[in-house]
């Protein structure tokens, strides 16, 4: 039976989102709550840029000492072989590549400098250049998909599977299209290639979510997997991307979506979810709305006669979904009122092991274990979370690989 995956682009679209930022240690972090979560994959970055080596180096090194249990980590390039060549070397075994086929981006981004054949050429050349380098899938993204016309999308797809893609990613680059146009192309060019075809929704019109649900059935109607991107909290360039837990959510609670026509392939683990909202909210420096999806300070919350007297005598007559099977929130220690002993950048050794003796974490190598939280809060310039600290104490050495120079301190 064909399948649902997620697939999270937070560390590639989502830290692209203008006015806000997340270091290369929130990055580690996001990765860490996407295999909590159980999610299939994280496109982790830029392994071509030079500032995302360090970074990259350590993800690979984390995965392998298996801080993200089964999560797939991909690298993002550009669809031309020089990016995925510069990147070859750091390990990863997962890419997406992506270029623009558009006639309007060809017209009005390129200028004359590619045509549609060049296009071709030029994304084949990087999928060979991928797989030649060892990796194990590799998806071809169609940049501004929903403007490029079927036919062409069709012949794209096709040059990629023949030079060894696994997926073609349709990207709703400026999130103009809406759920029945998707469902109906995602079915047509499935079906004509015979490969899963990934969603990639902005929220523009606000229907990222709907739009990305709707492409997924277009996948399965045609007996292909569906690979769903997502961001946390619905983060992204413009108005954001389809958000992970609403897109979750509705799988899993949408009336009219049955689960023997919508399986989730992936082990979804949603007692994660508020931790990772929280914490992405707090680590992005971006407030969640009151009424975000789950997380929201207002989403169980009911103050109206008739809400408040049914949710008293059920829940189940205002919510859709139990609360309690979204995690606990989180009451970090930094967060404590009064007094507390907090470790950071310029605490000392004293402070970092009532810390984390206080947390029940177990340090490996405690003076690297040290120096990697000072500098773990240098680079974030806020104090550190629990979950944080634990993945400090549990590995420092792969962590201080974001820090060269610091592996061998």
């Amino acid at each position: 039976m064909p399948q649902i995956h997620f697939l999270d682009v937070t560390n590639r679209d989502g830290v692209q989102t203008a006015r806000t930022g997340l270091s290369k240690f929130g990055k580690t972090m996001v990765n860490f709550y996407l295999a909590k979560l159980g999610v299939a994959q994280s496109e982790i970055g830029f392994p071509f840029l030079f500032h995302e080596v360090p970074y990259v180096r350590a993800q690979v090194a984390l995965a392998e000492a298996g801080a993200f249990g089964g999560l797939r980590l991909s690298g993002w390039c550009r669809g031309v072989a020089a990016d995925v060549e510069r990147a070859a070397p750091l390990g990863l075994r997962h890419y997406n590549l992506s270029i623009s086929t558009s006639d309007y981006m060809i017209q009005n981004k390129f200028r004359g400098r590619l045509d549609r054949d060049a296009i071709v050429r030029e994304m084949t050349a990087a999928v060979r250049a991928a797989k030649d380098a060892g990796a194990e899938t590799v998806g071809v993204n169609a940049e501004d998909g929903s403007r490029t016309d079927t036919g062409f999308l069709v012949e794209f797809a096709l040059a990629a599977k023949e030079a060894g893609a696994d997926r073609v990613r349709y990207c709703d680059t400026i999130g103009g299209d809406t759920p029945g146009r998707i469902r109906e192309r995602f079915a047509e060019l499935a079906s004509a290639t015979g490969m899963p075809v990934e969603t990639h929704c902005h929220n523009d019109l606000g229907m990222a979510v709907a739009n990305s649900v709707s492409g997924a059935l277009g996948d399965l109607e045609a007996g292909q997997d569906a690979w769903v991107n997502t961001c946390v909290n619905g983060i992204g360039e413009r108005s954001g991307n389809a958000d992970l837990l609403s897109t979750i959510l509705a799988f899993r609670h949408g009336f009219g979506l049955e689960a023997k026509d919508a399986e989730i392939g992936d082990p979804l683990d949603l007692s994660w979810a508020r931790r990772f909202g929280l914490w992405a909210s707090y680590a992005f420096g971006q407030p969640l709305p009151y009424n975000q999806v789950g997380v929201g300070r207002n989403a169980f919350a009911h103050e109206s006669g008739i809400h408040a007297d049914g949710a008293l005598k059920d829940h189940g007559n205002y919510e859709l979904y139990d609360e309690t099977t979204l995690g606990p929130f989180p009451a970090d220690w930094h967060d404590r009122a009064g007094r507390v002993v907090l470790t950071g950048e310029y605490g000392g050794k004293a402070g970092f092991r009532h810390v984390m003796e206080g947390l029940g974490a177990e340090v490996r190598d405690e003076d690297l274990a040290f120096r990697v939280v000072q500098l773990c809060n240098a680079m974030t310039g806020r104090p550190l979370t629990d979950d944080e600290l634990r993945l400090i104490a549990a590995h420092p050495r792969e962590l201080s690989l974001l820090f060269p120079g610091y592996e061998t301190c």
